[in-house]
């Protein structure tokens, strides 16, 4: 998918970062996982193993507690 602007594809996890504007270097820092798996995660180019869902998600709630992996990954 596409931004309105015909900008890079993002997925929902891509979308999430923009929005709040958080940049992949701090989800990569946080969660440790490696950089090309980020962006090609925040890209829609790739699906995460469970292990990387749960690094993520242990990111992601620093900043929403609430989050739930479902709003983020087609699992």
């Amino acid at each position: 998918m596409f931004g309105i602007w015909g900008g890079k594809p993002r997925s929902k996890l891509g979308r999430w970062l923009d929005d709040r504007g958080i940049s992949q270097e701090w989800l990569i820092k946080k969660s440790k996982v490696s950089r090309t798996t980020i962006s090609e995660l925040a890209a829609g180019k790739r699906q995460p193993t469970v292990e990387t869902i749960k690094k993520i998600m242990k990111a992601i709630r620093e900043v929403d507690p609430n989050a739930k992996s479902d709003d983020f990954f087609d699992l």
